[in-house]
């Protein structure tokens, strides 16, 4: 199976979406030879991401710029090098030299961004800049950076699992875990309101009736954190869409009798 090339490669479509969509996903079966660039591009900008990331810099959008590419600098450039890229990118860009004021603007973005070290390291590292990337793609990034460090700490042999189909089942289990606090927030939340219904009032200050409305919107403002992280959670599954991971095939069975019945022989042949 290791030679056959890609077409003929066997695959499965496995409908694991937890917002009711059908997600492609392809179990490749020959080996797990390409695990480490497998989880290089885990940190990368994901392929839906990377779509909508592409489309805004057609379109202009200062927030979703290639550093580098904006520039024309390799990724490995020096300070002096971003420097001197800059002045000499923006000595024609300059509006007061007849530029468009949008592209000098990304190009100041793009200067600022790699001349802070630690905006610069993060971008290199995950394709995002916390300071420009949409915030739910943020969250995001730092869901799946939980994720993968679960999946790095996982003792099975590379290309026996599929580490992309465990995130997802993750995922999945997170927002039905969620889903289900909900409900049981609001069945509590209904019980106190029931009891503030029937609570009779005293003349003076209402201090039972007022704990029993605090704790009812302490309720209600639990619910609403908890779908403000489902959809977090959704988003963050959205997030993997496109990616695929090579797994082993399983041995034959014929291979597998063979070697219980030449075990024993070996035995016999010692003894």
């Amino acid at each position: 199976m290791r030679g056959k090339p890609p077409q003929q490669r066997e695959s499965h479509r496995v409908n694991r979406s937890p917002v009711g969509k059908s997600v492609p996903f392809h179990n490749f079966v020959p080996s797990g030879r390409n695990y480490g660039r497998v989880f290089r591009g885990l940190m990368r900008w994901p392929p839906a991401v990377r779509s909508r990331r592409d489309e805004a810099v057609n379109e202009g959008s200062a927030g979703v710029i290639d550093p580098y590419a904006m520039l024309g600098l390799e990724r490995d450039a020096s300070g002096e090098a971003i420097k001197l890229a800059w002045r000499k990118a923006a000595k024609g860009a300059h509006p007061d030299a007849g530029g468009d004021s949008d592209h000098f603007n990304r190009l100041q973005i793009a200067y600022e961004l790699l001349q802070d070290p630690v905006r610069r390291r993060v971008y290199d590292d995950t394709g995002y800049d916390p300071q420009l990337a949409d915030p739910k793609d943020l969250e995001g990034v730092l869901m799946l950076e939980s994720l993968v460090n679960e999946v790095i700490l996982d003792e099975r042999e590379p290309g026996s699992f599929d580490p992309v189909a465990a995130m997802r089942r993750k995922l999945s289990d997170d927002i039905v875990k969620s889903r289900f606090h909900i409900l049981e927030l609001e069945r509590h939340r209904a019980r106190v309101r029931k009891h503030i219904d029937r609570l009779g009032r005293r003349p003076e200050t209402d201090v039972l009736g007022s704990m029993m409305r605090a704790r009812s919107e302490a309720i209600a403002e639990a619910i609403r954190k908890t779908e403000k992280q489902i959809a977090t959670i959704e988003h963050t599954y959205t997030m993997l869409e496109g990616y695929s991971y090579e797994v082993e095939a399983p041995a034959p069975l014929e291979e597998l009798e063979m070697v219980e019945v030449a075990e024993p022989q070996r035995e016999e042949a010692a003894e």
